[in-house]
């Protein structure tokens, strides 16, 4: 989102309204729940929950639902993850939702200094979710994973081979997700769609359409088996990304 209290100021709340969805997850909040207008913080008929970062100002994710979750869990058990506030495990019935902001792998002084602690989130969360999908849970993983999965996902992969988002080893990791059995569900039901979900603020991208697939939902197997359809929707303005999302059946939550 690059910041809630931003959105909110540029509509998402009458995007909220009229999208039909039932479950939102929002990522990089930068705001803790009682720094939001009551509006945001609670909207009419939503259920709604936060986990911020530690630092002010900074990560943070969010999730809206229609649906009140049996629980909610933010932890992956390593306060180095934790104090980023990146993780929320909402369960629906029998539909786990992981609601991610996966960490960049660029530092502070645009090199790739933090890939060890991104490939690190990665690896710890894997594990976490690979005890779900054994428990028998039907587990949708969504949300900004920071890598690009595959040149199509890239305006210009040969040029960012070298530069976080596309690095071998983040897409290697990525890659290990996909081979274990996790369905990327936008690729899987449009194999040769060129369709970005995020783009640089800088030099008119988005108008050029120079972008990234960054943002993405990972279905297990016995999720993407009530997968109906996965979007992007570009249309959709008021942050340097756009929203992606699939549809469900129903039974999905049985």
């Amino acid at each position: 989102m690059n910041g809630l209290r931003a959105c909110g100021r540029k509509g998402f709340l009458d995007w909220l309204g009229t999208s039909r969805a039932q479950i939102v997850g929002l990522q990089e909040t930068k705001a803790r729940a009682e720094q939001l207008l009551p509006e945001l913080r609670k909207p009419t008929r939503w259920h709604t929950n936060f986990f911020s970062a530690e630092r002010p100002g900074y990560s943070g994710v969010g999730l809206y639902s229609r649906l009140k979750p049996t629980w909610v869990r933010t932890s992956l058990g390593e306060r180095r993850f934790d104090a980023e506030g990146r993780l929320q495990l909402a369960l629906f019935g029998q539909l786990l939702v992981a609601n991610v902001y996966f960490p960049k792998g660029s530092g502070s002084k645009r090199d790739n200094s933090r890939v060890p602690y991104k490939l690190d989130f990665y690896r710890a969360l894997f594990e976490q979710l690979d005890h779900a999908r054994q428990a028998g849970y039907r587990v949708l993983v969504m949300g900004d994973f920071n890598t690009a999965p595959q040149p199509i996902d890239l305006a210009r992969p040969k040029q960012n081979r070298r530069n976080s988002g596309f690095l071998p080893e983040e897409c290697e990791e990525l890659q290990r997700w996909l081979d274990a059995g996790w369905v990327d569900t936008f690729r899987s039901l449009h194999p040769e769609t060129v369709r970005y979900s995020w783009w640089r603020q800088a030099f008119n991208a988005r108008e050029r359409n120079v972008g990234w697939r960054i943002d993405l939902v990972l279905a297990s197997e016995a999720a993407m088996r009530f997968v109906t359809r996965a979007f992007i929707s570009t249309r959709v303005t008021g942050s340097d990304h756009c929203p992606v999302g699939v549809d469900l059946s129903a039974e999905a939550l049985e």
